[in-house]
């Protein structure tokens, strides 16, 4: 049985036992079957690059470039407002994401080259609240389509539903993996930035995840971080160079009797 056909049937029987028999049975609570946890699929560098190159579309160009740059999840990239575009630093810009899961707030660098995209898409449409509004139902139906006024009087976001039917159609264009979708390039941002060398604990700060365990997975999925393995199990095996011995002291001279 699968581990979800497992946890339906330990909770049958808890409920029975207990809220009709009445036994306390600590029993059902010893008894766990977790799900297998499955790498996530991760783009090569090359593959992402082919991505970009089969979208059409401005706004679903930057947007799914925007949460490879920054490794956010679709909804809080959706959600995005004008004012959580942050200074920071000179030269650094970052994001600031709002209520992300958890509710937690949290700031996440992004490149100077995506924020000059991002700069340029809203000079677009303009609209004072949302950085990716939405067109609105039925807009392939008029005229007017995705106009810049249409999208500058969008009282909602772009929907996610959008976005991930336009993946699905880029991934079968660029002839990615099957499997592939939004959140890939979240994992392939995590995975990219252990490659450079980025601290496992600020990407998991980046990411907003709980628990550095969580960020951990991806340390299975780095080419670099394989390749450095291999080379250290190979030393561990590699032929000793003979010992050679220190030569002798050299011998006393006698003195010379005058």
């Amino acid at each position: 049985y699968s581990p979800s056909s497992m946890r339906t049937a330990v909770a049958a029987l808890h409920n029975f036992y207990r809220h009709l028999l009445g036994h306390e049975w600590r029993l059902f609570e010893l008894v766990s079957a977790p799900s297998p946890r499955k790498l996530p699929a991760v783009l090569t560098r090359a593959e992402v690059a082919r991505l970009w190159t089969v979208l059409r579309k401005d706004r679903f160009r930057v947007i799914l470039r925007l949460i490879y740059a920054t490794g956010l999840r679709i909804g809080e990239t959706v959600n995005l407002e004008v004012r959580d575009l942050c200074g920071g630093e000179p030269g650094f810009p970052r994001i600031h994401v709002r209520a992300g899961k958890g509710g937690k707030d949290r700031f996440v660098p992004i490149p100077q080259i995506m924020l000059g995209w991002l700069r340029a898409w809203w000079k677009t449409h303009r609209h004072p609240r949302w950085l990716f509004p939405g067109v609105g139902r039925g807009w392939r139906d008029g005229a007017v389509g995705a106009s810049p006024a249409r999208l500058a009087a969008a009282v909602e976001p772009m929907g996610v539903g959008s976005i991930q039917h336009c993946m699905r159609l880029a991934v079968a264009a660029a002839q990615l993996p099957a499997g592939t979708c939004v959140h890939t390039l979240r994992h392939s941002y995590a995975t990219h930035l252990l490659e450079e060398g980025v601290s496992i604990r600020l990407i998991s700060a980046y990411l907003g995840h709980s628990s550095l365990e969580t960020t951990l997975i991806y340390t299975h999925l780095t080419a670099v971080n394989e390749a450095t393995a291999r080379a250290a199990v190979a030393r561990l095996f590699a032929p000793t160079p003979p010992i050679t011995p220190p030569p002798p002291p050299p011998s006393p001279v006698p003195p010379i009797n005058p």
